[in-house]
């Protein structure tokens, strides 16, 4: 996902069953405000390879194909 005014953004994604204003509130508590996810996306499960990490190459590529 990329800002017109920045030129990049963040997206997250969960696959808790968490409406997005809680996951907001969440951030807000924990991590800086520009920091901030600026959008939500909920997920049935995370892909993970066999050791049970996050495939964050797999989550990237989503991203650049729903720009």
């Amino acid at each position: 996902m990329t800002d017109r005014l920045a030129g990049h953004g963040a997206k997250g994604k969960s696959s808790l069953r968490e409406c997005p204003k809680t996951l907001d509130a969440f951030c807000l508590d924990h991590i800086a405000r520009f920091k901030r996810p600026k959008r939500y996306e909920i997920v049935e499960a995370l892909p993970k390879n066999n050791y049970g990490n996050v495939l964050k190459t797999v989550l990237r590529e989503g991203l650049q194909i729903g720009k």
